[in-house]
């Protein structure tokens, strides 16, 4: 049983910042890939950034240069510095983990979490 708990989202003017963490619980053998993926109301679930165990990031077009993503792995816990927001960010943000359990360490299989909303006010 694996859990992602989601902490930090809320209601921020433009140009505002936020910073996002997602903390992994359970039974992890290891945890491969983290990141961010956001969901706006009438559109499809996009990538925001995501962090390899080794620290290699990739981000979506449209938060490059103003959103950054980091990893603590002895916490098994990934965070979103989100700056310069704009109300196009506003969305259901997502935090997602390929994780290893000891119950079966053959594998990595995604793990998502429950979601925490991010809205940005013009």
């Amino acid at each position: 049983q694996v859990q992602l708990v989601e902490s930090g989202g809320g209601l921020v003017q433009a140009g505002g910042s936020l910073r996002l963490s997602c903390a992994a619980s359970g039974s992890i053998f290891s945890i491969n890939a983290m990141g961010w993926y956001r969901r706006a109301p009438g559109k499809q679930r996009e990538l925001v950034a995501r962090i390899t165990s080794g620290g290699s990031t990739n981000y979506g077009d449209s938060v490059k240069g103003r959103f950054t993503i980091s990893r603590d792995n002895a916490k098994n816990t990934v965070y979103l510095q989100m700056n310069s927001l704009k109300p196009e960010d506003t969305a259901v943000y997502y935090c997602n983990a390929d994780i290893r359990t000891y119950s079966d360490s053959r594998y990595y299989f995604p793990y998502w979490g429950q979601g925490t909303q991010v809205t940005v006010s013009s």
